[in-house]
């Protein structure tokens, strides 16, 4: 907070110095693109700072797509070269670019929210207090791969390791680039256990071929038969210019060409200047017209790499200046002598590999360049060994995959909401949590239990999870079994005990409520209907013969006692955010968990993360099996029985309602056969339509020109007897769903096991 003025300050003076700047701070005030918006917190937010970081990444963003193509991965980026090499390079592999939040709670938080990642994954050595604190806060996995720390920063990490120790501390794991890199996090204060030695990233890269309708292509094509050398990533150190050596060292190589790329883009129209003084022939990429010019000033982002390949020799810069250096890999990797100055303590590891190989060739002054470049391209071998000491090192990025999906299979993330309403909502939850622990006890006090195995369907949050088609299928699959169904009855207008023995008796929605109505049209088994379902269940037993009792949405209903408790887990919310009702979704506190019996992970073909919900739901119950399920769209259906096949409303013009929990799986439904509603109208669960609800929406509907009205199976309940006149000449179809579910044989013998054994103790 204190430091604002200073950050304002310093953004007002990036932005005079450089008008490109200022597009770029809404994202760097944390507002991300609202298309980006995620509901499950299943996406990797991995931050390369600027180009050599965006280039190690690009391995390691395409093993991470071979390894899990569904996964959301979002890449953020801090300088504007960065943010240009990601677009070029990774836009492709990845679901979104932004420019990484400035390092505030509220700035961070907001790029949390959107894009809901359960693992944040650090390019080499950014440390940010508060990102990493906010990613820990709400659980995602933190982990900082190709760590680097370099000789110059060393001292300040050893003298600060108080202060740097706590956050490095944070990170899951860290995995270096080498064993002595590996030693200098633990001595910057990284715990040991979490430090490992993986390798470098910049092994693995593949340079990227110029294209095709590059000028550069053309400029290389005009000097045939003449030799060129390319100056890579020219820096100055504030002393020392490297480009007054690389232009002295051209004048002194005849019939030689240059290609000429200073490593900031704000330093190009000063390296044109030493240029046009120097009387040298150029021109420059961005204004290429001369292309027999002796060199070419590379003034853009993301062509660089392209041009090794085409040279003879390849001098890198930022190792005369003291900057520490820059990548020799890259030139190495087509087989290139490289030529370098004496520092590269940023690529220590590099450089020690290299040396050990003969594999670059060394100066020690800008003096010495232009015979170095001669001697180089002269030597046949240099360029192989420089070829053969780069692939000796590859395999980083399948290490550093590994253990940025293992980690992901690890964790799930609960978002918080913003604040104030995140402390308001806390202290009605601790009501809830004070009033969920009293209405247990109780309700554990007075259990009883019905003389049949009884099955309970339920879940642990608030809201849709698929509890109605899942015990429609298992109804279906023990019909053998003689089963019957018990059900609270939710909306219905009445107290009274309703028991319907053959289960297709008809009775109006007021006394049985909607979902009722759905096991009255479609499961054909007793059903007994009360907020007392043993009440229910007795007088269901005496009046028809029922061998297991199906206990819809019982969970919660520890007053009966059950044989199998079968949970329901929404694959796209499966913990309701962590946190009991009204701040989350979460009915009881998630230790309930250790009750059930086994997990169906419903919409589970929705995201990439089941092995993070598995690995939660194990923490809480390590010996409960894991089922997955999913929603088929099975057909459409009117009033008069017709049934037609799912596609049928593709391309039609059509409105969509539907009063469910989770209205969003209705809507992703309708997306899945092809529907593209004009409209989308929600309302509140269980809502009973009126003729006024439905003369409204038909009207509207009418006027924007639809051709028909779409709701699910579960609202056609709550329609109004006299629906199909009012919508008219619409019609109004609803979509009829069923559940697939995998091992399925496996499930249903687990509860076969119950029965048996039930029936053993009788």
């Amino acid at each position: 907070m204190f430091t604002a003025p200073a950050v304002l300050l310093y953004l007002l003076a990036r932005v005079l110095r450089n008008p490109r700047y200022f597009p770029t701070l809404r994202e760097r005030l944390g507002e991300l693109s609202a298309l980006w918006q995620k509901t499950a917190s299943e996406a990797i937010w991995l931050h390369a700072v600027s180009v050599g970081e965006v280039l190690a990444a690009v391995p390691l963003v395409e093993e991470l797509r071979r390894g899990s193509p569904r996964i959301p991965i979002f890449v953020s980026t801090t300088t504007l070269g960065g943010r240009e090499m990601a677009a070029k390079r990774l836009a492709p592999l990845v679901d979104g670019v932004f420019y990484a939040p400035l390092d505030y709670v509220w700035m961070v938080r907001r790029v949390l929210r959107r894009i809901r990642p359960s693992v944040v994954v650090i390019l080499e050595t950014e440390i940010w207090p508060n990102l990493f604190r906010e990613a820990k806060r709400i659980g995602c996995g933190l982990i900082l791969v190709n760590g680097r720390i370099s000789d110059r920063a060393l001292p300040r990490y050893r003298r600060f390791a108080p202060l740097f120790g706590p956050v490095l501390e944070m990170c899951d794991r860290i995995l270096a680039q080498s064993d002595e890199i590996n030693s200098r996090f633990v001595a910057a204060g990284a715990q040991p256990g979490i430090v490992e030695t993986a390798g470098n990233l910049k092994f693995d890269f593949t340079l990227t071929p110029l294209a095709e309708d590059s000028p550069v292509r053309s400029f290389i094509a005009a000097g045939q038969g003449r030799p060129l050398w390319v100056a890579a990533s020219t820096s100055t150190d504030g002393r020392l210019e490297e480009e007054d050596d690389v232009i002295a060292a051209q004048r002194a190589l005849a019939g030689w060409r240059l290609i000429l790329a200073p490593r900031k883009p704000d330093r190009f129209d000063a390296v044109a200047k030493k240029l046009e003084a120097s009387g040298l022939r150029f021109a420059r990429r961005t204004a290429l017209l001369d292309y027999d010019a002796d060199v070419l000033l590379l003034d853009s982002i993301g062509e660089l790499a392209g041009t090794f390949e085409h040279s003879a020799a390849v001098f890198m810069g930022g190792t005369i200046s003291e900057m520490g250096g820059h990548n020799i890999l890259e030139p190495a990797m087509v087989g290139k002598p490289v030529v370098a100055g004496p520092h590269l303590e940023n690529f220590r590891e590099i450089e020690k590999h290299f040396d050990a190989h003969n594999a670059m060739l060394r100066i020690e002054t800008g003096a010495e360049l232009a015979s170095a470049i001669d001697r180089a391209a002269a030597d046949a071998g240099l360029g192989q060994r420089a070829l053969a000491a780069a692939g000796m090192k590859c395999g980083a990025s399948k290490r550093c995959a590994e253990a940025v999906l293992g980690l992901y299979a690890s964790r799930y993330p609960q978002f918080r909401r913003m604040q104030p309403g995140w402390m308001f909502l806390w202290f009605f939850s601790q009501i809830w949590r004070l009033g969920n622990a009293r209405d247990r006890k109780q309700k554990l006090a007075r259990r009883r239990k019905l003389p049949v195995l009884v099955v309970s369907v339920g879940n642990i949050t608030a809201g849709g999870t698929g509890k109605t088609p899942v015990t429609l299928e298992l109804l279906q699959d023990l019909a053998g079994r003689k089963p019957g169904l018990l059900t609270r009855g939710y909306g219905r207008h009445t107290r009274d005990v309703v028991v319907l023995p053959r289960g297709d008796e008809c009775a109006p929605i007021e006394r049985t409520g909607d979902e009722a109505q759905l096991y009255i049209r479609s499961a054909h088994v007793p059903i007994g209907i009360s907020a007392d379902r043993f009440e229910a269940g007795s007088r269901l037993l005496a009046a028809a013969d029922v061998g297991v009792l199906l206990l819809d949405d019982g969970f919660q209903h520890l007053q009966l006692a059950r044989d199998f408790d079968l949970v329901l887990i929404d694959a796209m919310n499966p913990f309701g955010g962590g946190h009991l009702l009204p701040l989350g979704r979460l009915r009881e506190p998630l230790a309930g968990l250790a009750r059930a019996d086994a997990f169906l992970v419903t919409r589970s073909r929705a995201v990439a993360n089941l092995k993070a919900i598995e690995s939660t739901l194990h923490r809480y119950n390590p010996g409960a099996p894991v089922y997955h399920a999913w929603l088929e769209n099975r057909r459409w259906t009117n009033l008069r029985g017709e049934h037609l096949d799912v596609g049928v409303f593709t391309g039609v013009k059509a409105v969509a309602f539907c009063g469910l929990g989770n209205p969003q799986s209705f809507w992703r439904s309708l997306a899945n056969v092809g529907v593209k509603p004009m409209e989308q109208h929600s309302f509140g669960d269980h809502h009973r339509y009126t003729p006024t609800d439905l003369r409204r929406l038909a009207r509207h509907a009418r006027e924007i020109g639809a051709k028909v009205l779409l709701t699910t199976a579960k609202d056609a309940v709550n329609l109004c007897s006299e629906f199909e006149g009012v919508a008219a000449p619409l019609e109004v179809y609803w979509l009829e769903i069923g559940i697939g579910i995998d091992r399925r044989d496996e499930l249903l013998a687990q509860i076969e096991r119950k029965i048996a054994e039930a029936k053993s103790t009788v």
